[in-house]
C-alpha cells in the first residue's frame, strides 16, 4: 500500500485518479481548495491552498507520491506552474516521488517531433499547453535525486468526452497515442489507471509518457 497525495484532487483528472488508487487499497489525500461536493469515499479529503505548501500541515509527510493534477484555468490559470516550483522545493531531497499531469499540446506527434503544439493548435488552449511544456521543462531542470513522471493525456481529454473504464491502455513514450482510426482518446478513468499504474511499477523514472487508446 503507498501513500499518494492528490493536488487538484476534486478536478477531472484528480478526482479520478483518488478514485482508483482507493480502489486498489492506497492511502489517498486528496487536497482542493474547498470542500469537495462529492468526495470519494476512503479518501481524506484537506483543503487548502497549494500555493501555501507549509498551511497544508503533516500532508505530505510520509508520501511515496505526490500528484500534481491542477489545471492552469480559472484562479490558478497563472499559479500551477508556480505551485510545481513549491513541491519541487519541498519534496526535494525526499523520497517521495514527483507525479505531474499535463495536457496533450506537449506530446510529439510523430518519434522525433514535432509537438502538437507547433502545430495548427488552437489558440483558446496554447496557454494551457504552454504552462504543460514549462511544468515538464522545470521538472527536467531538477537534481538527478529527485523522482518524477510527467503524464500526456490524449488529444480528447475531458468531461466533456468522459468514455467508459476499459481497464486498457497503451502508452506512447514521447509520441501522442492515436488509434487504428486516427483519433487519440483516453477516458478519465483509464487515464487514472495509467497514473496508479506507474505510482505502483515505477517504469518512468524522470520521464514523460503519454497515454492513449
Amino acid at each position: 500500500m503507498a501513500r499518494i497525495v492528490v493536488l487538484g484532487g476534486t478536478g477531472y483528472a484528480g478526482r479520478h485518479i483518488v478514485s482508483e488508487a482507493v480502489s486498489r487499497g492506497h492511502e489517498v489525500v486528496s487536497v482542493s481548495r474547498s470542500e469537495p461536493s462529492n468526495p470519494v469515499e476512503g479518501a481524506r479529503n484537506v483543503q487548502g491552498s497549494v500555493l501555501d505548501l507549509a498551511s497544508l500541515g503533516d500532508v505530505f509527510d510520509g508520501a511515496d507520491a505526490v500528484v500534481s493534477a491542477l489545471s492552469p484555468r480559472g484562479d490558478m490559470e497563472d499559479s500551477v506552474l508556480d505551485a510545481l516550483r513549491g513541491l519541487v522545493e519541498k519534496l526535494s531531497g525526499t523520497k517521495t516521488r514527483i507525479g505531474v499531469v499535463g495536457g496533450a499540446g506537449g506530446s510529439l506527434v510523430a518519434p522525433g517531433g514535432p509537438r502538437l503544439f507547433d502545430l495548427d493548435f488552437p489558440e483558446e488552449y496554447k496557454h494551457e499547453a504552454q504552462v504543460g511544456i514549462d511544468s515538464l521543462a522545470l521538472l527536467e531542470s531538477t537534481d538527478e535525486s529527485l523522482d518524477w513522471f510527467f503524464v500526456h493525456p490524449a488529444e480528447v481529454f475531458g468531461p466533456w468526452a468522459e468514455g467508459e473504464r476499459t481497464g486498457h491502455y497503451r502508452d506512447g513514450g514521447d509520441v501522442l497515442v492515436r488509434d487504428a482510426e486516427g483519433k487519440s482518446f483516453i477516458s478519465g478513468a483509464d487515464f487514472a489507471i495509467a497514473v496508479v499504474d506507474e505510482i505502483e511499477r515505477g517504469a518512468h523514472r524522470r520521464q514523460r509518457f503519454t497515454v492513449g487508446y
